[in-house]
């Protein structure tokens, strides 16, 4: 009599399973083709293509205007290309000084302790206990307005909560055992911060620099919504979904849903990335 083998039937799962590290690159790729897409479309496009045509006032959108045309007959996608261009490089100069600044005084603060470490306590108490927008409308009118006041603003109101993010975890690297006995043997505080602190708060330091990302453009566009930011002149988002509000009520809605859309479609992105890196970084959620 044959022995019959029985088959063990395995179960088979999902041919592609999107993890954690799958999803972070797929987002870092698609706002890479976007951000790329909209640098070059930015900087080509000509000055002379945002000129006044008073024959296309009020085109909605089409094939020949995909976004329509605004009150004085120029295309609403190459404006709202040449804003988005504007904003983000705007954010991301924001971003990365907020950036500097937050490691900066993070690692400083409990490295050399004391009344350094009160002060700065203090400083990011004191920026926090104020609203972003007021500050920034302040900063701005302080300094004349225009791109630099915004820069100014926007930056020097970011840094405060990736500053006590950094804080906390220098706390810890500062009582691990390798510091103690690399003080024992006479490091300087300086060596200890570029040596054993620095690497430790890299990921906090990187996730940190995207999630201030969207809150920079978007502080950024509100401010000059309110006209405290950037001049009329200047093709900001900002400055078209203020013209827009004028037209809104006699139906001319794409004025203001298209370049207020991909605003918040870019923002919401770059937040989508900087939380995949996030949960990567944290060892519970890493292999999700």
């Amino acid at each position: 009599m044959m022995e019959q083998v029985e088959r063990i039937q395995v179960p088979q799962g999902p041919l592609f399973k999107f993890g954690v590290r799958e999803k972070a690159i797929i987002a870092i790729g698609l706002f890479a083709t976007v951000f790329i897409v909209i640098l070059i479309a930015g900087s080509l496009i000509p000055e002379d293509s945002l000129d006044v045509d008073l024959y296309n006032i009020f085109a909605s959108p089409s094939l020949a205007h995909p976004f329509g045309t605004d009150w004085v007959g120029t295309d609403m996608l190459l404006r709202t290309i040449t804003g988005l261009y504007l904003s983000m490089k705007i954010g991301i100069f924001c971003a990365v000084t907020s950036a500097i600044i937050a490691v900066l005084l993070g690692i400083a603060g409990p490295i050399f302790g004391g009344k350094i470490d009160y002060v700065i306590s203090w400083l990011v108490d004191l920026v926090l206990s104020v609203p972003h927008t007021l500050v920034i409308i302040l900063v701005s009118i302080a300094c004349g307005g225009g791109l630099t006041g915004i820069v100014i603003g926007v930056t020097v109101t970011h840094w405060t909560s990736l500053t006590r993010v950094i804080r906390a975890e220098v706390m810890q690297v500062k009582e691990m055992e390798y510091t103690k006995i690399s003080r024992k043997f006479g490091k300087s505080k300086l060596f200890i911060a570029r040596e054993h602190v620095f690497p430790h708060v890299i990921p906090q330091l990187v996730v940190g620099t995207v999630l201030i990302f969207p809150h920079a453009i978007l502080h950024e566009a509100s401010i000059t919504f309110l006209g405290f930011g950037l001049p009329p002149h200047e093709p900001a988002i900002g400055v078209i979904l203020s013209e827009s509000m004028k037209y809104l009520t006699s139906g001319k809605w794409w004025l203001a849903f298209f370049p207020g859309a991909s605003l918040v479609l870019v923002s919401m992105m770059v937040e989508n990335i900087g939380r995949n890196i996030e949960k990567i970084i944290n060892q519970k959620t890493a292999y999700m």
